[in-house]
């Protein structure tokens, strides 16, 4: 009994040797091993700071490149738009030499065409019209079918009334188209009815710059333009003469109408010196023209007409025009 006993003692002796030094074994490995570690953490690191440097210094000169092409591509993109910018200036510039060339053959003709008719129009006046004409003498020999044209701006004044847009208004487009032709380059036009209503409202109480594509919108929008009317182009003078005149600019005030339908010829006429007064040499603020169309020959207003215009025309500088058929 007691020899069994020993012989295991000496069993779980052995067992327990056995134990501890596999454990011992283990926490070697784990002390050689952390030894070992913070020297490959170190090298890692090391590494990994060379390569982040090694990075930048990439990015550094990609960033430097890139600067230079985005100077070098500002620069070439501010030389296209010069270029863009030379070439339309020269394709406008020919547009202009072109456009200046037909107008001038187109201005030729027209102006034939504008004194001939004028001066047609002044040689087959109607009887009466002659009667209320006998003693008027133009200001000027020189001018263009007996009109000044020494004016640098341009208003007129239309009557718009029925008779007048109903009738001969083909006819005024084409008087006025004429009229402009007659003055090669102005600074300023207005078109107003006899009422003092403006044709383009976003130039009401300023001057429209000339220029062919003006000249060309006026007469079209003139198709087109039937604002109410009484027949006195009074409201249509006055607005002209209080809201443009200045003493440095020569206007002329171009009137076109059928017929005068109230008031007096001298009532009229004595307004109209008072606003357009006269200097000591007797010139007046503006030039008074006036176009007679003949849709009321042979009537009371038609006459009246005739007789009212005549008269401003000899008392403001201008000359009267009687059209003699449509």
């Amino acid at each position: 009994m007691m020899r069994k006993r020993r012989n295991m003692e000496t069993f779980n002796l052995s067992f327990l040797d056995v134990v501890c030094c596999g454990f011992g074994a283990v926490i070697l490995l784990l002390v050689i091993t952390k030894i070992y570690e913070p020297i490959s953490i170190q090298e890692s690191k090391v590494n990994m700071e060379e390569l982040v440097v090694e990075l930048e210094r990439q990015l550094n000169e990609l960033k430097g490149e890139s600067t230079v092409l985005n100077t070098e591509m500002l620069d070439l993109e501010e030389q296209i738009s010069e270029n863009s910018e030379r070439k339309n200036k020269l394709s406008g510039d020919i547009s202009s030499l072109e456009a200046e060339f037909k107008a001038s053959q187109s201005m030729a003709e027209e102006s034939d065409g504008m004194l001939n008719n004028l001066l047609s129009a002044r040689q087959q006046l109607t009887e009466e019209m002659k009667k209320l004409l006998v003693d008027y003498d133009p200001l000027d020999d020189s001018a263009v079918g007996g009109i000044p044209v020494d004016s640098e701006y341009v208003i007129f004044v239309i009557d718009t009334s029925g008779s007048m847009f109903q009738g001969p208004w083909n006819l005024v487009i084409e008087k006025v188209s004429e009229t402009l032709a007659v003055y090669p380059e102005i600074k300023g036009i207005q078109v107003l009815n006899d009422e003092g209503d403006y044709m383009f409202s976003s130039y009401s109480g300023k001057w429209i710059p000339d220029s062919r594509e003006i000249r060309r919108n006026i007469t079209q929008t003139l198709r087109f333009w039937n604002p109410p009317s009484d027949s006195s182009p009074v409201e249509g003078i006055t607005e002209a003469i209080n809201t443009f005149y200045t003493p440095d600019r020569k206007i002329s005030i171009y009137v076109f109408g059928d017929d005068f339908s109230r008031g007096s010829v001298e009532a009229v006429c004595r307004y109209i010196a008072q606003i357009n007064k006269a200097d000591r040499f007797g010139n007046r603020l503006v030039r008074i023209h006036g176009i007679g169309f003949p849709t009321q020959t042979g009537t009371a207003n038609g006459a009246k007409f005739a007789h009212l215009m005549r008269t401003l025309s000899e008392q403001n500088g201008g000359t009267f025009v009687a059209l003699p058929t449509l």
